[in-house]
Protein backbone atom coordinates (compact mmCIF):
# COMPACT_ATOMS: atom_id res chain seq x y z
CA UNK A 1 0.00 0.00 0.00
CA UNK A 2 2.71 2.36 0.88
CA UNK A 3 1.93 6.05 0.82
CA UNK A 4 -0.32 5.75 -2.01
CA UNK A 5 -3.58 6.01 -0.59
CA UNK A 6 -2.57 9.26 1.47
CA UNK A 7 -4.16 12.18 -0.12
CA UNK A 8 -1.56 14.30 -2.00
CA UNK A 9 -3.91 17.84 -2.04
CA UNK A 10 -1.11 20.11 0.42
CA UNK A 11 -3.18 19.94 4.02
CA UNK A 12 -3.17 21.87 6.78
CA UNK A 13 -0.54 20.90 10.02
CA UNK A 14 -3.54 19.27 11.95
CA UNK A 15 -4.36 17.54 9.26
CA UNK A 16 -0.84 16.28 8.43
CA UNK A 17 -0.48 14.86 11.94
CA UNK A 18 -3.90 13.21 11.36
CA UNK A 19 -2.49 11.72 8.16
CA UNK A 20 0.89 10.90 9.34
CA UNK A 21 -1.00 8.84 12.26
CA UNK A 22 -3.10 6.90 10.00
CA UNK A 23 -0.21 5.85 7.27
CA UNK A 24 0.64 2.25 6.77
CA UNK A 25 4.11 2.26 8.83
CA UNK A 26 6.23 2.19 5.41
CA UNK A 27 5.16 5.43 4.67
CA UNK A 28 8.58 6.83 6.11
CA UNK A 29 8.32 10.11 4.01
CA UNK A 30 4.94 11.34 5.73
CA UNK A 31 6.32 10.22 9.37
CA UNK A 32 9.79 11.92 8.47
CA UNK A 33 8.29 15.47 7.50
CA UNK A 34 5.80 15.59 10.47
CA UNK A 35 9.01 14.89 12.57
CA UNK A 36 11.01 17.71 10.76
CA UNK A 37 7.69 20.28 11.44
CA UNK A 38 7.15 19.02 14.88
CA UNK A 39 11.16 20.08 15.39
CA UNK A 40 10.95 22.94 13.83
CA UNK A 41 7.43 24.43 15.35
CA UNK A 42 8.83 23.39 18.74
CA UNK A 43 12.58 25.15 18.28
CA UNK A 44 10.81 28.00 16.95
CA UNK A 45 8.56 28.15 20.20
CA UNK A 46 11.36 27.99 23.11
CA UNK A 47 13.77 30.21 20.97
CA UNK A 48 11.27 32.81 20.46
CA UNK A 49 12.17 35.86 19.32
CA UNK A 50 15.28 37.32 20.39
CA UNK A 51 15.35 38.33 24.02
CA UNK A 52 17.44 42.11 23.38
CA UNK A 53 15.90 44.56 21.13
CA UNK A 54 17.51 45.11 17.59
CA UNK A 55 20.81 47.06 17.69
CA UNK A 56 18.42 50.14 15.59
CA UNK A 57 16.72 50.42 18.81
CA UNK A 58 17.89 52.39 21.79
CA UNK A 59 18.26 50.12 24.69
CA UNK A 60 15.25 50.58 27.78
CA UNK A 61 17.51 51.07 31.11
CA UNK A 62 16.47 47.96 32.01
CA UNK A 63 18.78 46.21 29.09
CA UNK A 64 21.50 48.91 29.56
CA UNK A 65 21.89 47.80 32.92
CA UNK A 66 21.89 44.24 31.82
CA UNK A 67 24.19 44.47 29.45
CA UNK A 68 26.68 46.53 32.10
CA UNK A 69 25.80 43.45 34.56
CA UNK A 70 26.93 40.79 31.54
CA UNK A 71 30.33 43.44 31.29
CA UNK A 72 30.78 41.97 34.68
CA UNK A 73 30.83 38.72 34.50
CA UNK A 74 27.25 37.94 35.06
CA UNK A 75 25.72 35.72 31.55
CA UNK A 76 22.53 37.35 29.89
CA UNK A 77 19.94 34.30 29.93
CA UNK A 78 20.52 31.60 27.14
CA UNK A 79 17.42 31.17 24.32
CA UNK A 80 17.90 27.78 23.67
CA UNK A 81 17.91 26.66 27.40
CA UNK A 82 14.87 24.56 27.05
CA UNK A 83 15.75 22.52 23.53
CA UNK A 84 17.32 19.64 24.93
CA UNK A 85 13.44 18.82 26.78
CA UNK A 86 11.88 19.75 23.72
CA UNK A 87 13.81 17.65 21.90
CA UNK A 88 12.42 14.80 23.90
CA UNK A 89 9.36 16.03 24.17
CA UNK A 90 8.93 16.40 20.44
CA UNK A 91 10.46 13.17 19.18
CA UNK A 92 8.08 11.54 22.20
CA UNK A 93 5.11 13.16 20.71
CA UNK A 94 5.97 12.00 17.30
CA UNK A 95 6.12 8.51 18.08
CA UNK A 96 3.04 8.78 20.32
CA UNK A 97 0.92 9.95 16.93
CA UNK A 98 2.63 8.03 14.61
CA UNK A 99 1.66 4.34 15.97
CA UNK A 100 4.65 3.28 15.34
CA UNK A 101 4.90 -0.13 16.65
CA UNK A 102 8.14 -1.48 15.13
CA UNK A 103 10.03 -2.07 12.15
CA UNK A 104 7.86 -3.18 8.63
CA UNK A 105 9.43 -6.34 9.52
CA UNK A 106 7.84 -7.10 12.45
CA UNK A 107 4.48 -6.29 10.69
CA UNK A 108 5.10 -8.38 7.85
CA UNK A 109 4.98 -11.28 10.08
CA UNK A 110 1.23 -10.76 11.53
CA UNK A 111 -0.24 -10.39 8.06
CA UNK A 112 -2.05 -13.50 6.76
CA UNK A 113 0.30 -15.32 3.44
CA UNK A 114 -0.82 -14.49 -0.23
CA UNK A 115 -0.73 -17.76 -2.21
CA UNK A 116 -1.42 -16.83 -5.08
CA UNK A 117 1.67 -14.48 -4.64
CA UNK A 118 3.16 -17.48 -3.52
CA UNK A 119 2.78 -19.48 -6.57
CA UNK A 120 3.78 -16.56 -8.35
CA UNK A 121 7.09 -16.21 -6.60
CA UNK A 122 7.38 -20.50 -7.02
CA UNK A 123 6.84 -20.69 -10.51
CA UNK A 124 9.60 -17.54 -11.02
CA UNK A 125 12.46 -19.16 -9.08
CA UNK A 126 11.28 -22.85 -7.76
CA UNK A 127 9.92 -24.87 -10.18
CA UNK A 128 13.21 -25.16 -12.25
CA UNK A 129 14.16 -27.32 -9.48
CA UNK A 130 10.97 -28.15 -7.76
CA UNK A 131 8.01 -28.53 -10.17
CA UNK A 132 5.35 -30.39 -8.98
CA UNK A 133 6.75 -30.86 -5.29
CA UNK A 134 10.24 -32.64 -6.87
CA UNK A 135 13.63 -31.89 -6.29
CA UNK A 136 15.86 -32.42 -9.71
CA UNK A 137 19.07 -31.99 -7.57
CA UNK A 138 18.65 -34.09 -4.65
CA UNK A 139 15.42 -36.53 -5.63
CA UNK A 140 14.99 -37.54 -2.21
CA UNK A 141 14.65 -34.13 -0.81
CA UNK A 142 11.16 -33.60 -2.32
CA UNK A 143 8.89 -30.99 -1.15
CA UNK A 144 5.95 -33.77 -0.55
CA UNK A 145 4.30 -33.62 2.89
CA UNK A 146 6.16 -37.06 3.50
CA UNK A 147 9.43 -35.60 2.35
CA UNK A 148 9.08 -32.88 4.48
CA UNK A 149 8.08 -34.62 7.70
CA UNK A 150 10.92 -37.04 7.36
CA UNK A 151 13.63 -34.15 6.90
CA UNK A 152 11.88 -32.06 9.96
CA UNK A 153 10.79 -29.40 7.09
CA UNK A 154 6.91 -29.78 7.80
CA UNK A 155 6.83 -26.13 9.15
CA UNK A 156 6.37 -22.97 7.77
CA UNK A 157 9.32 -20.68 9.90
CA UNK A 158 11.58 -23.46 8.71
CA UNK A 159 11.15 -23.93 4.94
CA UNK A 160 11.36 -19.79 5.55
CA UNK A 161 14.51 -19.64 6.76
CA UNK A 162 15.89 -22.40 3.69
CA UNK A 163 14.50 -20.10 1.02
CA UNK A 164 16.62 -17.15 2.86
CA UNK A 165 19.51 -18.60 3.81
CA UNK A 166 19.93 -21.73 1.42
CA UNK A 167 21.35 -24.95 2.45
CA UNK A 168 24.03 -27.79 0.78
CA UNK A 169 22.62 -27.49 -3.42
CA UNK A 170 19.67 -24.72 -2.79
CA UNK A 171 20.93 -21.25 -3.05
CA UNK A 172 19.76 -18.29 -0.61
CA UNK A 173 17.33 -15.94 -2.19
CA UNK A 174 17.01 -13.54 1.13
CA UNK A 175 18.78 -11.05 -0.91
CA UNK A 176 16.73 -11.34 -3.73
CA UNK A 177 13.19 -11.75 -2.65
CA UNK A 178 11.18 -9.23 -0.15
CA UNK A 179 10.33 -11.13 3.23
CA UNK A 180 6.68 -11.40 2.50
CA UNK A 181 7.35 -13.20 -0.59
CA UNK A 182 9.49 -15.50 1.47
CA UNK A 183 6.92 -16.10 4.06
CA UNK A 184 4.05 -15.91 0.87
CA UNK A 185 6.42 -18.94 -1.16
CA UNK A 186 6.57 -20.99 2.05
CA UNK A 187 3.05 -20.49 2.92
CA UNK A 188 2.26 -21.60 -0.48
CA UNK A 189 4.54 -24.72 -0.26
CA UNK A 190 3.23 -26.00 2.83
CA UNK A 191 -0.13 -25.99 0.89
CA UNK A 192 0.64 -27.53 -2.02
CA UNK A 193 2.27 -30.24 0.19
CA UNK A 194 -0.90 -30.88 2.09
CA UNK A 195 -2.87 -30.92 -0.80
CA UNK A 196 -0.14 -33.82 -2.41
CA UNK A 197 0.74 -31.06 -5.23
Amino acid sequence: QGCSALPVAPLPPTHLALAAAMAPPSCWILRALLAAAILEAGVAFVAGPPRWPPAAEPPSPAVAAAATGAERGQQRPSATEGRPLLLGAALGLLLAVSGWRGYPAVAEESREADLANGENIFLGNCAACHAGGGNAVQPDKKLKKEALVQYGMYDVDRIKYQITNGKNAMPAFGERLKGMDIEDVATYVMAMADKGW
